[in-house]
């Protein structure tokens, strides 16, 4: 089964989501897409994870892709986070009982990281890509930026991206890839991190770290101190020599799929 729709996350805004579905699912998995892009480019990832059994459940951010809200805009990081958990909830009710994992990716995984933080009973586990959680590589300045959070900033994440030099120029190229993005999403990043800086006693569930050494947008450092740092006893880190930013998309993809997969098969 595979299904298109909207929901209304927890102040109203209207979300685009999608699910599929196979037959006896095993596990439900919902997956964040990062800054600027859509679930669209979760495709082969969610057939992926389909073919082994899966349920996927995708939504795109608020004011990204399909679904409504001023383009590429937070006011506060709790809107990331909570749109996250309103998602989680919603595919719960599409996909009930059964176990439930969250993957995240760059900010998809900075979402996933403050959704476990702040709701850290409610996910089976989780899986980090590439995740935005400490800052080390400071692609925009030092947080916050001193200019109006309603100013829009041309997205230039595309040199940094993936070594696939296909995978960049489809990127550019997506009508449904945000080509500006606010300052208010970025200074929004300030609070959350700072948020996941304090508060790593309270991240508990199971998680598998994921990080590529060649990642040009997020430095791969954050990931180590992020694994160092939580609390959970059952957590994983692997860093992935020569990928970049995007693991998912890169030339060894099905490497890291299968790894994925992997650590799901083992906790289901």
């Amino acid at each position: 089964m595979s299904k298109e729709f909207n929901f209304i996350s927890f102040d109203g805004t209207e979300l685009f989501a999608a699910v599929d579905v196979p037959t006896n699912p095993k596990a439900l998995v919902v997956i964040v897409h990062g800054l600027c892009e859509h679930l669209g480019r979760y495709d082969y990832l969610t057939a992926r994870l389909t073919a082994q059994g899966y349920a996927v459940f995708r939504f795109d951010h608020r004011g990204h892709g399909r679904s409504a809200g001023q383009k590429v805009y937070y006011t506060d990081y709790n809107e990331i986070t909570d749109d996250t958990n309103a998602a989680f909830e919603v595919a719960r009710h599409e996909v009930h009982g059964l176990p439930t994992f969250v993957i995240g990716h760059s900010m998809g995984g900075y979402a996933v990281a403050l959704f476990a933080t702040k709701y850290p009973h409610k996910p089976t586990g989780v899986i980090l890509s590439g995740a935005l959680t400490r800052y080390n590589k400071q692609i925009v300045g030092p947080l916050p930026l001193a200019i109006d959070p309603q100013q829009y900033l041309p997205n230039e994440l595309s040199a940094g991206v993936c070594s696939d030099p296909l995978v960049a120029e489809r990127y550019v190229a997506d009508p449904l890839v945000e080509k500006y993005m606010s300052v208010g999403l970025i200074n929004s990043w300030a609070n959350g991190l700072a948020y996941l800086k304090a508060n790593p006693d309270q991240f508990t569930a199971p998680a598998l770290i994921l990080h590529g050494t060649e990642d040009g947008l997020v430095a791969e450092e954050d990931s180590r101190q992020l694994f160092e740092e939580i609390a959970s006893k059952d957590k994983g880190l692997r860093i992935y020599e020569g990928m970049q930013h995007e693991i998912f998309n890169e030339f060894r993809k099905d490497e890291v799929i299968a790894d994925v997969i992997s650590w799901l098969d083992r906790h289901v």
